[in-house]
């Protein structure tokens, strides 16, 4: 099952100098991305989906490091709310999610915004969101750089943000009691939880996500709150193919909710 079907490949090189892929999302919304950078993968859906349970009709919904728009784009369909901001370094991918937008007629529901996470004090006011998420870069070494592009380069690693950074600009966001979701790697939850208790950012929830049954957890994802009492719960495990190499029903039925 895909979360979105190709409907027009075009190049655009007055404008973008980008080889770009127009796409139909699930839930009947439209995305530009282009297969030569970073498209989105599996982890936005589920970041998408852990959150959305979470969000209210009133809530300010800020994505940092949105990329091309998928996780407002599909938070924008699972929810009530009507307030999402994308913040994006990179030039071509901010532009793209900004026609996305516009594509889809949600100019006044999902704001789009190019600039820098570690300057996020400098364009919002403190305490200005109520919820943030983020896929942030997974990696903070080299592997893998010597064969991407930059723009992939900058997605996966570690370049123009760090984990701290991530996690002080949701701080400085959030609101009193305001709730922080991200998605990363296992293997860094001792650094994630020293920090985010470093920012007064309580873990509340975590949910690993395992490829099968039989292999370690290759995702986690987590909730935090600002200033909250301590008590974490764990979710059950999140198993992503079942015998078969296919999507088992949790997962699919994740997909279904993305639909209208």
């Amino acid at each position: 099952m895909w979360l979105y079907t190709n409907i027009a490949i075009f190049t655009d090189c007055g404008r973008h100098n980008l080889a770009e892929q127009l796409d139909t999302l699930l839930n009947g919304r439209y995305i530009f991305q282009d297969t030569k950078r970073f498209m989105f993968g599996i982890d936005a859906v589920l970041l998408s989906d852990f959150a959305a349970n979470s969000i209210k009709k009133n809530d300010k919904v800020i994505d940092l490091g949105t990329g091309t728009g998928i996780i407002p784009l599909l938070l924008e369909s699972l929810t009530n709310a009507s307030d999402f901001t994308g913040l994006e370094i990179q030039k071509d991918s901010a532009d793209m999610a900004k026609r996305s937008v516009e594509k889809n007629g949600l100019e006044e529901k999902i704001h789009i915004i190019e600039g820098d996470i570690k300057e996020v004090s400098s364009i919002f006011k403190r305490h200005s969101f109520s919820l943030v998420t983020c896929n942030p870069p997974y990696m903070n070494d080299s592997h893998g750089k010597e064969n991407a592009s930059e723009a992939i380069n900058i997605a996966r690693h570690e370049i123009c943000c760090n984990l701290e950074d991530v996690i002080s600009s949701a701080d400085y966001l959030l609101a009193p009691h305001g709730r922080f979701f991200m998605i990363h790697r296992p293997y860094r939850l001792p650094e994630i939880f020293s920090l985010l208790l470093k920012y007064q950012l309580e873990p509340k929830l975590i949910r690993l996500v395992y490829p099968c049954k039989g292999k370690e957890p290759n995702l986690v994802m987590l909730e935090a709150r600002k200033s909250a009492q301590p008590r974490l719960k764990y979710a059950d495990p999140l198993i992503v193919y079942g015998e078969d190499g296919l999507y088992t029903e949790e997962v699919k039925a994740i997909y279904q909710r993305q639909k209208k």
